[in-house]
């Protein structure tokens, strides 16, 4: 993977960032492992939110959780041109709006989504910030997927409201895994729940980086205090994969 400024067009997702319990334990974390400059905006109201760049190019932002309620998470964002309708379109196709559009400081309206089968993302309708600078290289954002505990919800949802084809891709050792098209460009992935996947865990959206060595990686994983939980393992011609959750609990 060469490094290259990112090409994200509307309807695809263009923007990352990381919520979490303890900013700075986080942007230690990541800055060490995948060796990123992380900056915190001074000005007060972004409420301690900052930036992670790889190279001098934003690849994805860290921010403080606000309320009990909200997890530490990894969570991605669509980049479209009207918030307030796409968030009204998710609606109307069975998502529950955890978050309606609101400006955020002239940056873009942001909004939170959890769609029919309960999969959590964020859509982005850019202002002055345009999305990551920074994607499919090295140390950033390669792909998004998500587990969906209703496949058919999860497909129909998407192509309602984003314009997603899903495409079959069988698993070579039986299953299936949904490519998610758009104007024959492949902006992400749908799979059912695995073998090893407790039943309790909700459907979920997840973010891989891309890196130059898997193993390398979740070794100084463990050195820094995070989980891996899979892997790395070889995957058919995709590439080498692990599952890592960080020392706050973030999974990607």
């Amino acid at each position: 993977m060469a490094e290259q400024a990112t090409a994200v067009g509307m309807n695809e997702f263009g923007w990352f960032d990381l919520s979490t319990s303890d900013p700075e334990a986080g942007r230690t974390f990541y800055s060490k492992l995948f060796g990123w400059e992380a900056e915190v905006v001074p000005d007060p109201q972004a409420g301690g939110y900052g930036f992670f760049r790889q190279g001098g190019k934003e690849v994805a932002g860290v921010g403080p959780i606000f309320g009990e309620q909200q997890p530490t998470a990894w969570t991605a964002y669509v980049l479209v041109d009207d918030a307030a309708s796409t968030s009204a379109r998710s609606k109307e196709n069975g998502a529950t709006i955890l978050n309606e559009p609101f400006d955020v400081m002239g940056q873009g309206t942001m909004g939170i989504i959890a769609d029919p089968a309960g999969a959590v993302f964020g859509i982005w309708q850019p202002g002055m910030h345009r999305g990551v600078e920074l994607r499919d290289a090295p140390f950033s954002v390669v792909w998004v997927d998500s587990m969906s505990r209703d496949l058919e919800k999860s497909k129909s949802f998407y192509q309602a409201v984003f314009g997603w084809e899903p495409k079959r891709n069988p698993y070579p050792g039986g299953g299936d895994y949904w490519l998610l098209e758009k104007d024959g460009k492949q902006v992400g992935g749908l799979f059912g729940p695995m073998p090893g996947i407790p039943e309790q865990v909700p459907s979920y959206w997840q973010i891989h980086f891309g890196v130059t060595d898997a193993d390398a990686v979740t070794k100084r994983t463990a050195e820094l205090g995070g989980n891996v939980t899979f892997g790395p393992q070889d995957m058919d011609t995709v590439g080498r994969i692990a599952s890592i959750i960080d020392p706050q609990g973030a999974m990607f």
